[in-house]
């Protein structure tokens, strides 16, 4: 799938994205949760781009418990962006917050980045080398040490363990009243448009991309996460 079909894919969604996933908010509330303890160490005034930000939540989650910190959230779905805006003003963060519409390679230079997220955005991405390039550009972006938290689908799909868990992903979506339509719908989607992986092949391409060696730090079925540090320095 090209990007501007999966862009067109998110702007239809986006009014109602947070609450036709509301009932799998726990899986997201546990990543947040382990996300502060990744970036517990980070200075007062940290500086995180979000990449991929969709409707804010990670931003959401962290502006409340860092209220020094300031986010760059770039999100090619203007629809997204424009939910991801409207909770930040909610919130009262907004004045933290820098919106940009569109991908990284167009944000503007500026000074490097403490941290970055990244969840389930590369599993877009179905050529490897393509992927690697991805997360090289996410690392340019960021000072000596930065820290990277990155999330994706993953699973050895030719084992018969990826076909188990793929039924009880399935039967997870419609325990939390996803149509069967959109569950179908994912299904497919998933055997051609979305890049799974094995955790330890994402992790690979995560390192070639220019940071240390990636520790897996969550996993809710197929989702997957993973820290690693700016190859080039020290902390910033």
């Amino acid at each position: 799938m090209r990007s501007d079909e999966i862009k067109a894919i998110f702007d239809q969604q986006a009014s109602s994205y947070d609450e036709r996933w509301a009932k799998t908010a726990s899986i997201r509330e546990a990543l947040h949760f382990l996300l502060e303890a990744v970036f517990a160490e980070l200075p007062a005034n940290a500086r995180l781009l979000c990449v991929g930000a969709g409707t804010g939540e990670e931003i959401a989650y962290l502006a409340q418990r860092f209220p020094q910190w300031t986010f760059t959230a770039v999100e090619p779905s203007a629809a997204m962006l424009d939910v991801c805006r409207d909770k930040a003003i909610k919130g009262g963060f907004a004045v933290r917050c820098e919106f940009h519409e569109g991908y990284l390679e167009s944000l503007p230079e500026q000074a490097p980045f403490a941290a970055a997220t990244c969840f389930l955005v590369s599993q877009f991405i179905l050529e490897p080398e393509a992927r690697t390039a991805f997360f090289r550009t996410i690392a340019t972006r960021l000072g000596p040490g930065a820290i990277l938290a990155s999330s994706d689908l993953a699973a050895d799909v030719d084992s018969t363990a990826y076909d188990a868990l793929l039924h009880t992903w399935m039967n997870m979506m419609r325990v939390a009243d996803i149509p069967a339509a959109g569950v179908e719908q994912m299904r497919a989607a998933y055997a051609k448009d979305v890049a799974i992986l094995p955790a330890e092949r994402i992790a690979a391409i995560i390192e070639a991309g220019g940071f240390d060696e990636p520790v897996p730090f969550y996993q809710a079925g197929l989702i997957h996460a993973w820290f690693a540090k700016h190859a080039s320095g020290e902390a910033p």
